[in-house]
């Protein structure tokens, strides 16, 4: 009768790979605890978070920050300063976004998705840093901000926002405050003509350091 050879198991083997497994395992388990930690602080705090708020990137003209969508036809954002004549001096990080007014009456309008939705008939409040450029190859009247939420993909269905007419070429930071009459999930900024019945102009504003969105607080 033929005797069959069982192979022997390679302990040190086997052991090898089981904590190989087990340090596997741990590590995504570790993963997976932080990811979660980061949404539920998220959550509690009631932040909506933006990617990129501060638009850095390398400046160019005619090109979208990483992060953030084109919302109208023909918006081309300039990641400044070093284009068009612009040279003022970021309010955060490196760089920031240009937007323009035309005389065709089009303007630029970019947004992105939040982090988390805008909840309906909640207050909330931001703030953000605007300036204007006295020179901007043309493009120099002063022009407004709004602010848009959107249920879709820059789709504007309420107004939350928008600034007076923007004429200081010195960085200031303006509180937004805003109550939504239905859920969002994306938001848009944009530039927009100073007399909103009255001629388009060549305008331009510029647009930097936008913070977290907050539930108000209420005393």
């Amino acid at each position: 009768m033929k005797v069959l050879q069982v192979p022997k198991i390679d302990e040190n083997a086997v052991k090898v790979d089981c904590i190989y497994f087990r340090t596997e395992i741990s590590f995504m388990n570790k993963l997976l605890i932080i990811f979660f930690n980061l949404i539920l602080i998220s959550s509690i705090s009631g932040q909506v978070l933006l990617d990129n708020p501060s638009f850095e990137g390398e400046p160019e003209d005619a090109t979208m920050p990483n992060g953030w969508l084109d919302c109208k036809k023909g918006t081309t954002p300039d990641i400044l300063p070093g284009s068009w004549g612009v040279y003022n001096e970021p309010s955060d990080g490196e760089t920031y976004i240009g937007l323009i007014t035309r005389p065709d009456r089009t303007w630029e309008s970019i947004g992105q998705r939040l982090s988390a939705p805008l909840e309906k008939g909640t207050c909330y409040n931001m703030y953000l840093d605007l300036a204007h450029s006295k020179t901007y190859t043309g493009y120099n009247k002063s022009v407004i901000l709004r602010v848009w939420g959107s249920r879709s993909r820059c789709s504007r269905d309420q107004l939350l926002w928008k600034s007076d007419v923007i004429y200081h070429s010195d960085w200031e930071t303006y509180l937004l405050e805003f109550k939504t009459n239905a859920i969002y999930n994306y938001i848009i900024f944009e530039a927009y003509f100073p007399n909103e019945v009255g001629k388009a102009v060549k305008g331009n504003i510029l647009l930097d350091n936008i913070s977290e969105i907050e539930v108000c607080e209420r005393a």
